[in-house]
């Protein structure tokens, strides 16, 4: 099993947010927690696991760049489907 990073998500909301929509949920409200602590590195391991919408992924890439969307580990299957295979490198 993967290691997971530091919680900063209460378990009680962590509870709510699991009955509410899934583990996607809480993967996002992890990272924003863990951006709003001021923990930058932490919150992009939360972010790495969630499922993004590709145009949030085009976002990331076009505003942080390919090689960090990629360093950060994010997933762009979802971005993939929608801009074709090639939509990392592309200008």
């Amino acid at each position: 099993m993967e290691k997971m990073p530091k919680s900063y998500l209460p378990a009680e909301e962590r509870e709510a947010l699991l009955r509410e929509g899934g583990m996607n949920l809480v993967y996002l409200a992890e990272s924003q927690d863990a951006g709003k602590a001021g923990d930058e590195e932490t919150a992009w391991a939360w972010l790495a696991f969630a499922e993004l919408p590709a145009h949030t992924l085009m976002a990331c890439k076009k505003v942080l760049g390919a090689d960090f969307v990629r360093k950060v580990g994010l997933k762009t299957a979802p971005a993939d489907a929608v801009y074709g295979s090639g939509w990392l490198d592309a200008p």
